[in-house]
């Protein structure tokens, strides 16, 4: 069921990236293409415009120049008439006469027929661009409103979605976390017991006098008395005439009320003031402020409650080897389940 959340979730993502991508391609870049492809055309046709108004101001400074060029034309075929009237009859002087002006008269109308086709087409490119150019000018504001505002609102949408889908995702994942701890749990209380019995059995094949243990689960406590403060120094521990004596069974009172003198003298490699060492069989998670944190092969320093008020049965006290070789210090001194642990 987890995993088909999980397998939703993702495809939700999916889908919110594309849908995203699509959005923001048709209502934002799409938009903004089509108004800037206007742009290379514009370009070109004021290009023309330019190369068209240079023409007609050529056609008119030609039509000009004509113009002006008109007497000093009617002068030199006014010589020419005259050297003929020598060497020609009549009638002839007169048909060259109308051949120059013929000519005079063309040329003319031909500059005034170029003038007039040019500034035609001038006009017209320069008409339809000043029509033209403040549209597109002013349009830039809309377009870019309208861009800016879809895409602020698709990327608001999609943020929206996306913390809503992570949010989903968080509270899955939270469910699989949930999941292994209760597995994590449910195997700690039946793996380390057959661990516990094979261990037991093999210890027993050995010849070892001491009976195998069974992994249960910690023992019930009462609320905690134990106060975490340095145990008492030799001087000021119980005699063993009056010390209670325990066994290692899982039902029976705790070693830990052995006299730690007897115990201490009899294991020359413990520190004054522990009793004896234990090895930690299986991990053992602390839930209380008072208990220790254990993992599989710690090594623990049991010592002596303060007072036998404080035991509970099933239950002992000491300290981690690894943090009393570091430190010295009795003062980080916890309780925990004998039946996780094994005396060495």
């Amino acid at each position: 069921m987890i995993e088909k959340e999980m397998d939703n979730t993702l495809e939700d993502t999916d889908a919110n990236w594309t849908d995203y991508y699509e959005k923001l391609t048709d209502e934002s870049l799409l938009s903004l293409d089509t108004y800037l492809s206007q742009f290379p055309d514009i370009k070109a046709r004021l290009a023309k415009r330019e190369r068209k108004m240079v023409d007609f101001d050529s056609a008119r400074h030609h039509f000009a120049s004509i113009q002006k060029g008109k007497k000093k034309d009617e002068a030199k075929i006014a010589k020419p008439a005259a050297l003929l009237e020598m060497a020609a009859p009549l009638w002839a002087q007169g048909l060259l006469s109308a051949h120059q002006v013929a000519q005079t008269h063309l040329s003319k109308n031909q500059a005034e027929e170029e003038l007039g086709r040019a500034q035609k087409v001038f006009e017209e490119l320069n008409v339809e661009l000043q029509d033209e150019l403040p549209v597109l000018w002013d349009s830039r504001v809309g377009v870019y409103v309208n861009t800016f505002q879809n895409l602020a609102s698709n990327q608001e949408k999609f943020h929206r979605d996306m913390g809503k889908l992570s949010q989903n995702l968080n509270d899955v994942m939270t469910k699989l976390d949930e999941q292994r701890l209760d597995k994590k749990n449910g195997s700690a209380s039946v793996k380390p017991e057959e661990a516990s019995s094979s261990e037991g059995a093999n210890h027993s094949a050995a010849g070892d006098s001491q009976p195998a243990k069974r992994l249960c689960p910690p023992p019930s406590r009462p609320p905690a008395r134990m106060s975490l403060t340095p145990s008492p120094g030799p001087e000021d521990d119980e005699s063993p005439e009056t010390a209670p004596t325990s066994t290692t069974s899982v039902t029976s009172t705790s070693p830990m009320s052995t006299p730690q003198n007897a115990v201490t003298n009899g294991d020359g490699d413990l520190p004054e003031g522990f009793l004896y060492k234990v090895k930690v069989l299986h991990d053992y998670a602390a839930t209380d402020g008072d208990e220790l944190e254990l993992k599989t092969g710690d090594m623990v320093l049991v010592m002596a409650f303060d007072s036998p008020d404080e035991q509970d049965d099933g239950w002992l006290v000491g300290v981690k080897e690894s943090h009393w070789l570091q430190h010295k210090d009795i003062s980080i001194k916890g309780v925990f389940p004998e039946n996780f642990t094994q005396k060495v």
